[in-house]
């Protein structure tokens, strides 16, 4: 019987039997080998960026902890006592506290909603081909280079009753005849910074939507179009459902951020007229002005787990369920 050779195998095979398959291996079949020296190495590039996190954030983070539980108080250190519970129990009982938690929850949502559609809107503008769009997008995302104190600033001044911007305005226009105290009376304090904070959180939506909005397939714009879609259909369903994970995020980071965010507000109003602009995080800044770090460190505390908490709840009710997108 004669013999010949296999092109493919690269070896004599008996004529008519079928030649031996090559072995390829699949890259992506490989799996890494951790050895003593490789866990070393990348446990030698971890080491500073954890060492860092270490000093920076979980050491004060930890230090500060447990100053809510105990007599910390700058206008007396001789009795730093352990008081327990005491600390919590002085901030739920101050009527104070209270108030500052409608305001929190005035100042997030008054905020995180215009925000979010102002800056959706922005997005879905710029995602368009046209002239200078490069220079749109500059001056749009501008603002968000700013510090939020220098920004509470500059709108403290334009909301001036004397000789701010807004009432100047205004009465060119002939909505009003005399000057709004903007920042001398509770509600319209309350409106002067959460338009401050408005137009200085819409950056961060336009930047974070505008990128999810560019990773969607010109395909699937195509395909609605050819089924005969609308824009607000090829809206709600196509553009909204495939950035559903993104615009999730985003708000969930954006209400943190807006939650620990006091800078426009000490800039502004400093948390009055009678704590009317207060939130949380001014409040406990203004405990700590006055010298009593036990019951500020109580309040952070108590922030810390009120975010926990909302972040839990709300990722478990944003859950995209498996198979959901077929």
């Amino acid at each position: 019987m004669s013999l010949s050779t296999s092109k493919q195998a690269g070896r004599p095979t008996r004529r008519g039997a079928r030649p031996a398959p090559l072995k390829t291996t699949d890259p992506r079949s490989r799996k890494p080998v951790f050895t003593i020296r490789r866990s070393l190495g990348i446990a030698g590039f971890m080491a500073p960026a954890a060492l860092f996190v270490a000093v920076f954030i979980y050491y004060p983070m930890i230090s500060g902890s447990q100053m809510a539980f105990r007599n910390w108080n700058l206008n007396d250190l001789t009795d730093t006592s352990w008081v327990g519970f005491k600390n919590f129990q002085t901030i739920f009982s101050d009527p104070v506290f209270y108030t500052v938690l409608d305001n929190t929850l005035i100042w997030v949502v008054a905020s995180l909603v215009p925000q979010l559609v102002i800056g959706f809107a922005i997005a879905l503008w710029l995602r368009r081909r046209f002239r200078f769009r490069g220079l749109y997008q500059a001056l749009i995302f501008f603002p968000w280079a700013i510090s939020g104190f220098l920004i509470g600033i500059l709108f403290r001044w334009m909301f001036n009753s004397e000789f701010g911007v807004v009432n100047d305005l205004l009465s060119k226009v002939g909505l009003i005849d005399e000057p709004i105290p903007w920042l001398a009376e509770p509600k319209t304090a309350m409106v002067a910074v959460i338009i401050a904070n408005v137009w200085y959180g819409v950056t961060f939506f336009a930047i974070m939507i505008l990128a999810a909005l560019q990773s969607i397939p010109d395909e699937l714009y195509e395909a609605a179009e050819l089924d005969g879609a609308g824009k607000v259909r090829t809206l709600f369903q196509v553009t909204i459902p495939y950035i559903r994970a993104t615009l999730a995020l985003t708000v969930l980071l954006r209400v943190i951020w807006i939650f620990n965010f006091p800078d426009i507000i000490f800039g502004m109003t400093g948390g009055g007229p009678s704590n009317e602009t207060h939130i949380v995080t001014t409040w406990m800044i203004t405990i700590t002005q006055q010298g009593d770090y036990g019951k500020a460190s109580a309040l952070g505390l108590i922030v810390v787990a009120l975010l926990l908490v909302f972040s839990v709840f709300y990722l478990m009710a944003t859950r995209e369920k498996k198979g959901a997108r077929s």
